[in-house]
């Protein structure tokens, strides 16, 4: 496993620290950046430590695909030990996971793009923002390759947009491959040259499907975009400099909401 390791406000970034609090607190990642989009309040709850999403098992087979693939598959198996039955056996949806892995190896591309620099640590700044990454498969000086598990690869209802999207869109990859794709870059110099983003694929249905897509440098360009608009607004939410949005509907806005006025139940709800 190789690491870039990069130290900003003290912290010095390495495999045990990545997640640490402190790391949380002084740099912005792509999941957090995601997080603040998603709900400011929860977001900066828990780079606080006031509150801790649920981990869901769809969460954990995926990490458990990627703990294979990142060479840290037993150090998982004895960190969570939810996932086994008492006795001693993987529970269903970890003997999927298996299935899911074995699918993956059996195809040459996928593997090929998987045998890069595994969990490679990268920092960098954008928009005066210090962020982190970490790199599933780094190819240097070619290509990036982040490995997902998905439900499937069809599109995703958006309630916002009132409209489905492509399942990468949906989860915000777009962000995610612009992150990295910048912080490698300027891994390599102010003048260098972004390199290819991948997303590797593979669901968890009962026959796995696979695919690798990479994604267009138009749709990253545009990403990069918004996370420089928006990122040093989150920094300044981190530093307690202003009042975070809440989205209402997730389960920190239900858990801390304060009833401020009488609803009024009429007919006329009836749509």
């Amino acid at each position: 496993m190789t690491n870039a390791s990069g130290t900003s406000g003290g912290v010095a970034l390495t495999e045990s620290t990545y997640f640490s609090p402190e790391a949380q607190a002084v740099y912005m990642s792509a999941s957090q950046f995601k997080a603040f989009r998603t709900c400011e309040a929860a977001a900066l709850a828990e780079i606080r430590g006031e509150w801790l999403p649920e981990e869901t098992t769809a969460l954990l087979v995926g990490n458990y695909v990627d703990a294979h693939f990142s060479g840290t598959l037993e150090t998982f198996r004895e960190q969570h030990p939810s996932i086994f039955t008492r006795a001693g056996e993987l529970k269903a949806e970890y003997r999927q996971a298996e299935q899911v892995i074995a699918r993956i190896e059996r195809d040459p591309t996928l593997t090929k793009y998987l045998s890069g620099e595994k969990q490679v640590i990268m920092t960098g700044e954008i928009a005066g923002v210090p962020f982190k990454i970490k790199v599933d498969s780094l190819h240097r000086g070619k290509a990036l390759v982040d490995l997902k598990i998905m439900r499937d690869f069809q599109p995703v209802w958006d309630p916002d947009g009132h409209r489905r999207l492509p399942w990468w869109l949906a989860w915000g990859y777009d962000f995610q491959a612009a992150i990295y794709q910048e912080v490698e870059r300027q891994s390599r110099g102010a003048d260098a040259a972004p390199l290819p983003f991948y997303l590797a694929a593979a669901t968890k249905e009962r026959e796995p499907d696979i695919g690798i897509w990479q994604v267009e440098q138009s749709q990253l360009d545009s990403a990069l975009e918004v996370v420089r608009e928006l990122a040093p607004q989150y920094a300044a939410l981190k530093r307690d400099d202003g009042v975070p949005d809440r989205c209402g509907s997730c389960d920190w806005c239900r858990r801390t909401k304060v009833i401020t006025e009488i609803g009024l139940l009429s007919k006329e709800d009836v749509a």
